[in-house]
This record gives C-alpha cells, sequence and structure tokens, in this order.
C-alpha cells in the first residue's frame, strides 16, 4: 500500500511494542518517520524498559522497507527535549502530517513507598506526555495548513476502569486507568480546536497486547496472585491479546484519506472487551 507516500508522521515511544509496530505499518504504506523513546529505566516500572539498542532496532527495520527515520532518545515529560527532536527531524524530513502520541507505562509496584511516584509518573508520562507531543507538532501543523491526522493511544481501560480489588488498586494501576482517560478529554478539546485546519484527531483503545508492558513476570505474578482481578481482563473474542499489527493497522486506517472524516472519535480495537 502506499496511502502514506509523501507524509512524515511523529510517534512516541518508538523503540518497541506497539510504536516500533506503528512506525513499520506507516513506513510500509510509503511515510518517513521522525521518532523518539526514552531509552532508559523509571524506578516505578517494575518491567525493563526500551534500550538504545532497541531503538537501532526500529531504525533499521523502517530503514529496511525503503523510508527515511529520525529517531532520537527523548522523554515525554521533558518538553524542551522533545521539542529539539522534533524540529531536528522536521529539519531532515520535512513538515509532519501525522502524530501518533503512544509513548506508555503500566506500574503494577509492590512496594508501597513507590507507590506515589508510580502515580505521578504513570500521570507524567502518559497525560502531560501526549500534551508535550501535540503541544511541539500541533504549531507546524495549522501554520502550513495542509490537514493531517493525530492519534493518541489510550486503551480500553481509558473507557472502562477493569480494577475490582482494593488491595491492588496501587497508585499505578489507578493512574493508568485515569490517565488514559484522561487523553480522551485533550483528544475531544484538539478535535474541536483543529477542525477548522482539517487536521483529525482520534484516541484509540486496544484490548491487552502482546508488548512487554503486560508481558512482563511483573504482570504474570499479580495474575497469579489476584485471579479475581486478572479476570477482569478477558475478551469476548476467544483470543488473549492483539499483536502490535493489528493495533497498527487500526491507527494507519485512521491516518489515511479512508478516514478523513472520522475526528473526535474514541475507535476500540478491544476483542469485543469493553461490550462484556
Amino acid at each position: 500500500m502506499t496511502r502514506q507516500t509523501g507524509k512524515v508522521a511523529f510517534i512516541t515511544g518508538i523503540a518497541r511494542g506497539q510504536g516500533r509496530s506503528h512506525a513499520l505499518r506507516l513506513a510500509e504504506e510509503g511515510a518517513d518517520i521522525i521518532g523518539v523513546d526514552i531509552c532508559a529505566d523509571i524506578p516505578s516500572v517494575t518491567y525493563p524498559m526500551a534500550s538504545e539498542d532497541d531503538l537501532a532496532e526500529t531504525v533499521k527495520g523502517v530503514e529496511g522497507l525503503g523510508r527515511k527515520i529520525v529517531a532520537s532518545v527523548a522523554d515525554v515529560r521533558d518538553h524542551e527535549g522533545l521539542q529539539r527532536a522534533f524540529d531536528k527531524g522536521v529539519d531532515e524530513l520535512g513538515p509532519v502530517d501525522i502524530v501518533i502520541a503512544n509513548a506508555g507505562v503500566w506500574s503494577i509496584e509492590s512496594d508501597p513507598k513507590l507507590r506515589q511516584q508510580a502515580w505521578q509518573d504513570s500521570i507524567d508520562i502518559m497525560v502531560t506526555g501526549a500534551f508535550n507531543t501535540l503541544d511541539v507538532a500541533v504549531p507546524s501543523m495549522v501554520d502550513r495548513n495542509a490537514g493531517g491526522s493525530i492519534v493518541i493511544v489510550s486503551s480500553t481501560a481509558g473507557l472502562k476502569a477493569a480494577i475490582r480489588n482494593y488491595s491492588v488498586a496501587t497508585g499505578g494501576r489507578l493512574a493508568y486507568t485515569t490517565a488514559k482517560h484522561a487523553v480522551v478529554g485533550l483528544m475531544r478539546g484538539y478535535a474541536n480546536i483543529l477542525a477548522e485546519y482539517s487536521i483529525r484527531v482520534n484516541t484509540i483503545h486496544p484490548t491487552g497486547v502482546n508488548t512487554t508492558m503486560i508481558m512482563n513476570e511483573s504482570f504474570a505474578r499479580h495474575a497469579e496472585e489476584q485471579p479475581a482481578d486478572a479476570s477482569s481482563f478477558q475478551n469476548a473474542l476467544p483470543i488473549g491479546v492483539l499483536e502490535p499489527a493489528d493495533v497498527s493497522n487500526a491507527v494507519a486506517w485512521l491516518c489515511s484519506d479512508e478516514a478523513k472524516y472520522i475526528t473526535g472519535t474514541t475507535f476500540v480495537v478491544d476483542a469485543g472487551f469493553t461490550g462484556r
């Protein structure tokens, strides 16, 4: 497919998981990529974060598809650093048509001392980080006045609070649900603001995805110790988790001209999870 030929996409959390998958999918369709990732561990997150080697693998994958990529180590919580990374990419590849605010964490911390930090890290990365992502990219899109598409990666947790057990409703888990709901408000505000510029803004809400965020020892231990709580994550369709490409296919469609009149929506890719 060549639906994105000649376009440039800005994607956060690009080193692995959904972020890498989104980059490869859009590159397959002809887009060049500006990408960032923190490439460092966060103390309140119990699984290992992506590394610079992971980021290099994403670069290799995009270039292997014949597309250009400018990838930087940057933290979405750092507005100035994110702006520098974005500007560097635009200088090399040209103006951005697509923005995917993807960076996220899920902290299921067991140390009570980390509860407050897990809350703050989660909100800072997934809410303020999403705002920063749009804040650095949108002005150039408005000035260019050539339309565009923005997708904020939320979750089924942004539509349904799948938390049942008080004893495990820790700072990180509550923050994840809160943050994924909050970005829906961010999306709806921007969708209204940017409509006159033909810039579309949507959130996407996947069920569990086969990435390190949930496929890790901490999450597995939580599921074993709290089976009633873990049961709240079951899908309606007979599938445990989606593959990242399943979400990327939907992201690519939302960013295409085939979805040119879709804005302000909560786009669900959830195997029936939210309908249960």
